[in-house]
């Protein structure tokens, strides 16, 4: 036998170091930072989609506003042709029957034929006429909105 060896105690490798990550780590953090640029995003279609719809709320409401019932109308006959148009390039050229129907179909199914009744020949002559009464263009604000509202929300 050899004389004793001079052996020392064993010694037990250090602690992992924190860095770099193992890959599972970095697969881990490449989703969750994906997953927070689609919330960011998503957040900033809603509030951009929300701003947009209240400052077109207010120019209506505006519009609406307006004292002189010709001016008011004009107004409110404007924005419906534009959101129309915008929402529905086709609506351009609509005139007459076919663009209340139009309106009306934009209302909603539950809603009554709102704008071939009476109301829609408002919009139709209104510009042309002597007078305008203002009841009847008070009665013909409150659709008309909802109708505008319709049109500029995001489908």
């Amino acid at each position: 036998m050899k004389p004793e060896l001079p052996l020392r105690d064993i010694h037990l490798p250090g602690d992992p170091s924190w860095w770099p990550p193992a890959p599972g780590w970095w697969v881990l953090a490449a989703l969750l930072l994906l997953l927070l640029f689609l919330a960011l995003r998503w957040g900033l279609r809603q509030w951009r989609a929300r701003q947009r719809l209240r400052a077109l709320q207010s120019e209506f409401d505006r519009a609406a506003a307006i004292s002189d019932p010709r001016a008011c109308l004009m107004a409110v006959s404007e924005l419906l042709r534009r959101a129309a148009r915008a929402r529905h390039p086709a609506a351009a050229t609509l005139t007459g029957s076919a663009w209340t129907d139009f309106l009306d179909r934009q209302l909603g199914a539950d809603s009554a034929a709102v704008f071939s009744s009476g109301l829609g020949q408002l919009l139709l002559d209104g510009a042309y006429r002597r007078e305008i009464d203002a009841d009847a263009l008070r009665a013909l604000l409150a659709p008309a909105r909802q109708c505008f509202l319709n049109l500029v929300r995001t489908p």
